[in-house]
C-alpha cells in the first residue's frame, strides 16, 4: 500500500519528544556534541520526500516504512559515520537514539533490505550506472613526467570544441537518473540555504575543483569474447566492466594511479561554510578543464535562476574559451595562468605580459599599475622609471614624454591574460584566494563524512550517498537556537 505519513514535521517532534523522555529522562547524559546532532535532526523537516516519493510505492501490499524516516536515518548513518547500512540496521535495534531519531519505534526498526528497497526509489533508472556494463577498452592515461603535475587529457575533442557542444544542449534534470536525488537536495537544502541568506543566488561567485575518488583498488573486467580460445590474446573487442562509470586516473597529490572517479564540486566561494551547488561524477581519467564544462552546464539547466557573476579556478581551466565565454556572459573569471601554455605574449611589438598579466618592457622592467577603466574594459600601466619632475631615467627610454610610456591593456585583445581587476592587484589575490573553498568542500565529503568509504559498486549508489552527504553540508551551516529547545521539552513534565 502507499505509504501513510504520520501528519506534519510537528508529529515527528512529539514523537521524538515523547520517547526520549522515556529512554533518556535525563538529557546530560547525552553527549554534548551528540546533541548537536540530535537538535539539527529534530528541527529538520523532511515532510517533502514523503510528498516526492509517494507515487514510487505500490497501492498494494504491505504498509511500507515512512519515507521521511527511511531518508532522516539514511542521513543519520553519515552524520555518525557508520559507513554500512548492514551495521546501520543492527544499531537501530540496539540503540533506542537512533531508532527514536530516524522516527521508528524502538524494536520497529527497518532491516537492511528495507533501506536499499528506499535507495533504489531515489533512482531514477532501471540500470545501476549511467553506462552499460560492456563498452570498449579505454584510453590509458599516462604518467605525467613532472611530480606533482596533472595528467594530459585523453580526451579526443578540444575545450573549444566542448563548450560549444554543450552551451548549445539543453539538459533536463527529469532525464538524468540522479533526477529525485537532485530534487529533494535542492528543495529541502540548497533552497533552505538561499532562504538563510548562505547563498546569494543573484550573484554567485562560483568555484570548482576536481578530486579522485577512489572505488575500488582495481581495475575488475573480464572478456566477452572467443578470441583467446582462438589464440589472440591482445585483442581491442569489447570488455565486460563491473564498475562501467570509472576507469583509471592518474592522483597528482599522490603520485599514483587510482581507479574510480573524478568528482568535480562546483560550491559557493563567497558562503561561510564553503556550501556545495552542484557535483558530477565523471570518469577518473576525465581532465578536469573537461569535468568543468559537463558540471557547470548542467548546472546551469537545473538552477537556471542562479546568476553567476564569478568563476574561480585553478591553472586546470586556463583555456581561451573559457575567458570568452565569461566575456560574452558578463562573468568575472578568476583563473590561474598556466605557464605550459604560453604567458610571454607580444604586445604592441615592443612589450610582453608577464604571468601576472603585467606588462615588462622591453629592458626587461615590469610597468606599474595606473588604473583601470572598467567602461572601456582596459587596465592602465606606465613607466617605473618616469618621473613628471625629472622624466625618465631609462638609458634607453621609451617615450620623450616626462610622464614616461603608458601602455592601456584590453581585454579584447587577450581575454585569457588581460584581466578587471588585474591579476597583480590586491582585488584579485583576495577574490581567488576564495577558490579553496571548492577543495576545503572536497575534503569535508572524503575526509569528515567518509565518502569514499561506502564500498559500493554502483554509480546509484555512490550518487546516493554523494547528494545525502552534501545534504549533511547543508545542515551543518544552519545557526542552532542558543538554547536548545528539545531539551527545555524533555525536562518539563509531561
Amino acid at each position: 500500500m502507499l505509504p501513510v505519513n504520520c501528519g506534519s514535521h510537528s508529529d515527528y517532534q512529539n514523537f521524538v519528544v515523547k520517547n526520549l523522555r522515556k529512554y533518556y529522562p535525563n538529557p546530560d547524559s547525552i553527549a554534548r556534541s551528540t546533541w548537536d546532532i540530535i537538535d539539527r535532526f529534530w528541527n529538520l523537516d523532511l515532510s517533502y520526500t514523503d510528498k516526492r516519493l509517494k507515487s514510487r510505492y505500490s497501492v498494494f501490499g504491505p504498509k511500507p516504512r515512512t519515507p521521511s524516516c527511511m531518508h532522516r536515518s539514511y542521513l543519520l548513518s553519515l552524520d555518525f559515520k557508520v559507513t554500512s547500512l548492514t551495521e546501520w540496521a543492527a544499531q537501530l535495534k540496539i540503540n533506542p537514539l537512533f531508532a527514536i531519531l530516524s522516527g521508528f519505534e524502538f524494536g520497529n526498526t527497518p532491516g537492511v533490505g528495507t533501506f536499499y528497497d528506499f535507495l533504489n526509489r531515489l533512482w531514477d533508472s532501471d540500470e545501476d550506472n549511467m553506462t552499460p556494463h560492456i563498452h570498449p577498452i579505454k584510453a590509458t592515461v599516462k604518467k605525467p613526467s613532472t611530480k606533482g603535475a596533472k595528467a594530459k587529457s585523453v580526451e579526443k575533442v578540444s575545450v573549444e570544441q566542448l563548450l560549444q557542444k554543450l552551451e548549445d544542449t539543453s539538459f533536463s534534470i527529469s532525464e538524468q537518473p540522479y533526477g529525485s536525488l537532485f530534487d529533494l537536495y535542492n528543495q529541502e537544502f540548497l533552497q533552505q540555504s538561499v532562504s538563510k541568506g548562505l547563498i546569494n543566488p543573484n550573484a554567485l561567485a562560483l568555484a570548482g575543483d576536481g578530486t579522485p575518488f577512489v572505488t575500488s583498488a582495481r581495475e575488475r573486467k573480464h572478456r566477452v569474447c572467443d578470441c583467446a580460445s582462438k589464440g589472440i590474446n591482445d585483442c581491442s573487442c569489447d570488455r565486460y566492466f563491473s564498475q562501467p562509470d570509472c576507469d583509471i586516473g592518474w592522483d597528482s597529490s599522490r603520485s599514483c594511479f587510482y581507479h574510480g572517479y573524478d568528482l568535480y564540486m562546483l560550491t559557493a566561494s563567497d558562503s561561510e561554510s564553503d556550501l556545495p551547488v552542484f557535483p558530477l561524477l565523471n570518469p577518473a581519467s576525465r581532465h578536469d578543464s573537461h569535468g568543468f564544462l559537463h558540471t557547470f552546464f548542467r548546472m546551469k539547466s537545473f538552477l537556471p535562476e542562479f546568476k553567476i557573476s564569478k568563476l574561480l579556478l585553478d591553472s586546470a581551466h586556463d583555456a581561451m574559451p573559457v575567458y570568452k565565454y565569461c566575456k560574452r556572459k558578463g562573468i568575472t573569471p578568476f583563473i590561474d595562468l598556466n605557464e605550459k601554455r604560453g604567458i610571454k605574449v607580444k604586445y604592441k611589438n615592443d612589450f610582453t605580459i608577464g604571468k601576472d598579466g603585467v606588462p615588462v618592457c622591453k629592458e626587461g622592467r615590469r610597468m606599474n599599475h595606473d588604473g583601470s577603466e572598467p567602461a572601456k574594459n582596459r587596465i592602465k600601466y606606465r613607466c617605473p622609471l618616469a618621473s613628471r619632475k625629472y622624466g625618465c631615467s631609462c638609458e634607453h627610454p621609451c617615450s620623450d614624454s616626462r610622464y614616461g610610456r603608458t601602455v592601456h591593456l584590453a581585454t579584447k585583445d587577450n581575454p585569457r591574460l588581460i584581466n578587471i581587476p588585474p591579476r597583480d592587484s590586491d582585488e584579485w589575490k583576495t577574490e581567488f584566494n576564495a577558490r579553496t573553498s571548492a577543495e576545503r568542500s572536497n575534503k569535508r565529503e572524503k575526509y569528515d563524512f567518509l565518502l569514499e568509504n561506502g564500498r559500493h559498486r554502483s554509480s546509484k549508489m555512490w550518487y546516493c550517498r554523494l547528494y545525502n552527504i552534501m545534504m549533511l553540508q547543508h545542515l551543518d551551516a544552519w545557526d542552532l537556537p542558543y538554547e536548545s529547545t528539545l531539551q527545555k521539552l524533555i525536562l518539563e513534565v509531561a
